[in-house]
């Protein structure tokens, strides 16, 4: 599974020829022994950040690209909702955002009972519950209660009195580490100090503390908009093998040995803070893709006057995602970050076989949302554009999963029961998730035919659902006298989604398209979400 040279062309590994179908059939028999698990997520990696994509010829993640081609790799996955502690909390515990009640990330440091959240066991609960051995490395991001089980869980309780883990694996450990080893990092000329590692950087162009003296504080950057992570873009002083997403391989890889010693079957979760920001990088990665190189976004332009996302995530107030240069920097730091996390990946499937469970273990890739990197002049998620709403999803299990290319849509809010479903484990809890098995082997023709994704974080002031079908994409709020616009994308003509068809003057085509995605996304509603579906079904669109 692993190669160790990160710059492995994509074409060696025979990506140009696409992935070749494989009936199940033809899979090996299944084996008696009870199954491991590895599940390896990201952090605000999109669709097209895989080689295997095909989207950007020159990214390289050779592990990733092997790992989809024998396995079950979709094409057409979305986030259940594209913010990371919603997103989390399906993925976990299976169920719509709407169900579980975490609608905002903000909500992870509040006691879960006065919002009602759920008392679903995670997938990693129920498998404990069934003999495993479970640990979680990495970021985590949803309330405590969800934690409960892991060998390695530790509670913290914040000043408000709530328990809660912290969210990265745990970051003070990894900044303790960092200044144990290498003291006092030693900071240039107009380098600055981030706000999550407590280390010197040297920024890009398009970081808003570029050009400032020296160690200049956050709160002193320039622009209306306050400072905070997503501004740092840059190069890191440490080495490649102390960066943070090493930190946290090296917990996992040490993880899967205490599992394999076990006696049990395991679940190890290495859960990855990269590629979120801040986007600082650590050489050879950094300066790995030429900025001038680097694609500018189609849509890095577009003046989205009939969009419900002209304003998103402080766009008027940040032009630099805008600026076709400045972009540059930004993209080949978060290229550099995936094949870097690529190159990792490699170290967990080699101890993997190393240990001999390789052939046992049912490997999960995805990532909780993905990244708009200068498209429509945006940054980061929150939106129901294809670079934010689409992630990657692969399924690999030797002998169990043949070598086959998933196209249907697909919603994370099904990864928990296909997990379930593929270790032979029942659950009798009540939630949303339905197995994506029946695709993976070509026995369910029916599922796959349409996709919906919800945004519940501040009430109908944006688009609450998304639903694709056939190329084509509905965005509607839930209410039926909000302000917010509609939107209808056709993905074929449009897959940069810079024409909303339900502006000016509506063609009875597209009215009629319209019509016929929102009545399955109310029917989706009433079984699902039913307080929305009237509000949906009585807006005009």
């Amino acid at each position: 599974m692993k190669t160790n040279n990160v710059l492995l062309s994509v074409a060696s590994l025979g990506v140009a020829s696409g992935i070749v179908a494989a009936p199940a059939s033809e899979a090996p028999k299944t084996r008696q022994k009870q199954p491991n698990l590895l599940f390896i997520m990201t952090d605000q990696q999109r669709f097209d950040a895989l080689g295997i994509a095909g989207r950007f010829p020159f990214l390289q993640t050779p592990n990733l690209d092997r790992l989809a081609r024998t396995g079950a790799y979709f094409t057409h996955a979305y986030t259940q909702c594209a913010v990371s502690a919603p997103a989390r909390t399906t993925l976990l515990t299976g169920q719509t955002v709407w169900n579980h009640k975490l609608f905002t990330n903000e909500r992870v440091k509040q006691d879960p009972e006065s919002f009602g959240f759920t008392h679903n066991l995670t997938f990693d609960q129920v498998l404990a519950r069934n003999g495993y051995y479970i640990e979680h490395h990495g970021k985590l991001h949803t309330p405590t209660r969800l934690a409960e089980g892991y060998v390695n869980y530790t509670k913290y309780v914040t000043r408000n009195g709530v328990s809660t883990l912290d969210v990265d694996t745990p970051m003070h450990e990894y900044r303790d580490y960092i200044r144990n080893k290498y003291g006092r990092l030693p900071m240039g000329e107009g380098d600055q100090m981030d706000t999550s590692y407590g280390m010197p950087y040297t920024p890009d162009p398009i970081d808003r503390r570029y050009g400032m003296p020296t160690n200049t504080p956050a709160k002193e950057a320039p622009g209306k908009r306050k400072f905070s992570q997503p501004d740092e873009h840059g190069k890191l002083p440490v080495p490649a093998e102390d960066s943070y997403t090493a930190f946290q391989t090296r917990r996992a890889l040490d993880a899967l040995k205490r599992g394999a010693a076990s006696g049990k079957p395991f679940s190890i979760t290495c859960s990855y803070h990269f590629p979120h920001a801040p986007m600082l990088v650590t050489e050879p990665y950094y300066g790995m893709y030429p900025v001038k190189d680097m694609p500018v976004p189609a849509s890095i332009l577009d003046d989205m006057a009939d969009s419900p996302y002209r304003e998103a995530n402080g766009r008027s107030l940040l032009p630099q995602y805008s600026d076709p240069d400045k972009i540059r920097y930004m993209m080949s730091a978060y290229f550099g970050l995936v094949t870097e996390i690529d190159h990792w990946v490699g170290e967990l499937l080699s101890e993997l076989e190393e240990l001999g469970v390789a052939d046992n273990t049912l490997v999960v890739f995805l990532s909780d949302h993905g990244e708009m990197l200068g498209s429509h002049g945006l940054r980061e998620k929150n939106v129901f554009f294809e670079e934010s709403a689409r992630v990657p999803l692969i399924f690999n299990f030797p002998g169990h999963i043949a070598p086959v290319r998933v196209d249907g849509y697909v919603s994370t809010l099904d990864v928990y029961a296909t997990i379930l479903d593929y270790l032979g484990i029942s659950d009798k809890q009540q939630n949303d998730s339905e197995s994506l098995r029946g695709m993976i082997e070509g026995t369910d023709l029916k599922k796959g035919e349409y996709v919906v994704t919800e945004w519940l974080y501040r009430g109908p002031t944006q688009p609450n659902y998304m639903i694709v079908k056939d190329s084509w994409k509905l965005y509607v709020p839930y209410a039926p006298d909000s302000k917010v616009p509609n939107a209808l994308h056709n993905l074929q003509r449009d897959p940069y989604e810079m024409t909303n068809l339900l502006a000016g003057d509506v063609s009875e085509t597209d009215r009629a398209k319209a019509e016929e995605l929102r009545a399955e996304l109310v029917k989706w509603l009433k079984k699902h979400n039913p307080e929305h579906a009237a509000g949906v079904a009585q807006r005009r669109l």
